[in-house]
């Protein structure tokens, strides 16, 4: 069975979710980056899984489940901090991020039986989920991220290095407010919908 890894930031206003300003204020912005990490959290619990791992930036807080093993993120760039947290894994592992509120325990259950490695599409040209049978990080290390290509460069360095890549569905990232609307959409019954409609009310509908 496999490891689940989520990277991600603590919800700090000013530190997270930077781009959902200025329809919404740092705090509002790092109240949906909380609900959309425990709905992220929730879902890797409820997925089967040898280990569950949060390697991250900041302190966990009241938004953690039991049943997570937390580690620091390294200094440096998002593809040496990626390339740390396949490091902390000897087995096969799957990792993800907290801009995905909707994903399922379904799209989280991978098996590395007629493949070595799974990736996961973005909208925005990156990629939300990556796994690898044997984790490698040099398979991170120097892939430019945070560009339109960014997933386009990941995959092709997963090829090269003669992996057979299973797809798994493209997914939208939340990085604007735009993004929040149309992935509280596709999850209207979780934290996520829920943090994004009680602002809209707070505002009084004018977001």
């Amino acid at each position: 069975m496999t490891t689940l890894v989520v990277i991600a930031k603590e919800p700090r206003p000013g530190r997270v979710k930077t781009r959902l300003t200025p329809r919404f204020t740092p705090a509002e912005a790092a109240e949906l980056a909380e609900a959309a990490l425990a709905d992220t959290l929730d879902t890797v619990a409820a997925a089967p899984a040898t280990r569950r791992l949060l390697v991250l930036e900041g302190t966990p807080g009241r938004w953690l489940p039991p049943g997570f093993e937390v580690v620091a993120q390294c200094a440096g760039g998002l593809d040496a901090r990626l390339a740390d947290a396949f490091a902390h894994c000897a087995g096969p592992a799957l990792l993800i991020g907290m801009d995905t509120p909707q994903v399922t325990p379904g799209l989280l259950t991978v098996d590395f039986a007629d493949c070595d490695a799974y990736f996961g599409p973005a909208e925005d040209g990156g990629f939300w989920a990556l796994g690898l049978a044997a984790p490698d990080p040099a398979l991170l290390r120097g892939v430019p991220m945070s560009t339109p290509v960014t997933g386009k460069a990941q995959r092709e360095r997963l090829t090269a290095a003669g992996l057979r890549v299973r797809d798994l569905p493209r997914l939208r990232d939340v990085d604007t407010a735009d993004d929040a609307e149309a992935v509280a959409a596709l999850a209207p019954y979780g934290r996520f919908a829920a943090s994004l409609a009680r602002l809209h009310r707070r505002a009084g509908g004018d977001r």
